[in-house]
């Protein structure tokens, strides 16, 4: 297992971190739990052994439940991990149980606390935006929270571009604890993130964390135009309609192709890819059975060349979109003289 700085941070990391959405008993907007306390704590067991540090939970999955297996299962090798949990989604009935205002942040911060049997959370994420909280709330929270010993790092995650960059601007502006790390959708097949949070990643220090890099499993290579639903399989039951199925085809026959060369999967190719990209500090690995972690454990082991990764993002390039459209049309001379 190699590690990575987590952005702007002293924080190291795995290039692999475990994702409990799973953890639980039940079926959330069709996903289905299949981790039991048993069986979670078998596989954390596992992926600490295989080198992973880093484990991402959040308030929300199973209402609470992988939190509080998450906190079982870790016992005495609480201090061998960094947890990251998010806050955001609604967790009561009333109004205000909902978002990133200072009420929310703080009774699920501590919630959070009981759940996973900690006195510190290492990573706290802000799961989703929210239409009404005042930037400097939800950051006036946050820093109280750091200023408080209850978390050492901060991040956001399924943030617009614009609104990330302007708040890391107001950390700076009131001297706060920074954000080191966002948590967003990045793969193969949605690439969407490259246009603008990318860039403003990379000129802030956010390393990315990235979230369902398989497209729900379809680039393992178990979907086919033949066989668009195999049986038990994610997507039949839990799509976000975030790629366009066709050209998923197109990519996972491309995969099968280069995995074929490393004696791999299309599982690891897809998360060696994205390994590739500087912005990615770790690649959030979630699985139903161990099998599994052990074919996204090889993306970590796999080296593509820039052969390789140049030929994937050929298939994949998103078309730019104004203002991106003028980039083309920059100083060609001023151009070549960049070197930062």
């Amino acid at each position: 297992m190699k590690y990575n700085q987590l952005g702007n941070s002293g924080l190291v990391v795995s290039e692999l971190s475990l994702g409990t959405m799973t953890f639980g008993e039940g079926d959330y907007y069709g996903l289905k739990f299949t981790f039991d306390q048993k069986g979670a704590t078998e596989l954390i067991n596992v992926a600490l052994d295989k080198g992973i540090n880093f484990i991402d939970t959040a308030d929300m999955y199973g209402n609470g439940a992988s939190e509080q297996i998450l906190g079982k299962a870790l016992g005495s090798r609480r201090e061998d991990v960094i947890i990251s949990t998010k806050i955001s989604f609604r967790a009561g009935n009333q109004a205000f149980n909902a978002g990133v205002n200072a009420k929310h942040l703080i009774q699920q911060t501590h919630q959070s606390l009981k759940n996973l049997q900690t006195d510190y959370i290492d990573l706290l994420l802000l799961h989703n935006d929210d239409p009404i909280t005042p930037i400097d709330e939800t950051l006036r929270t946050l820093e109280q929270l750091v200023q408080q010993g209850k978390v050492r790092y901060i991040g956001l995650s399924n943030y617009q571009a614009w609104k990330a960059a302007t708040m890391v601007q107001r950390q700076k502006d009131l001297n706060y604890s920074p954000f080191v790390a966002s948590q967003m959708h990045y793969s193969i097949l949605n690439r969407e993130v490259e246009a603008e949070f990318v860039p403003m990643s990379l000129a802030h220090g956010l390393g990315m964390m990235v979230w369902s890099p398989l497209s729900s499993g379809f680039l393992t290579g178990k979907y086919t135009r033949q066989n668009p639903q195999p049986e038990e399989a994610r997507l039949n039951s839990f799509d976000l309609g975030l790629f366009d199925r066709e050209l998923g085809y197109t990519v996972v026959e491309k995969l099968f192709e280069i995995a074929q060369r490393h004696n791999a999967s299309p599982t690891a190719v897809a998360v060696a890819w994205l390994l590739s990209k500087k912005v990615v500090a770790s690649v959030i690995v979630g699985v139903s059975k161990l099998s599994q972690l052990e074919a996204n454990l090889a993306g970590a082991e796999i080296k593509l060349t820039a052969k390789e990764v140049a030929e994937i993002d050929e298939l994949t390039q998103p078309a730019p979109r104004y203002p991106a459209t003028f980039i083309g049309l920059q100083d060609a001379i001023l151009a070549q003289a960049k070197r930062f």
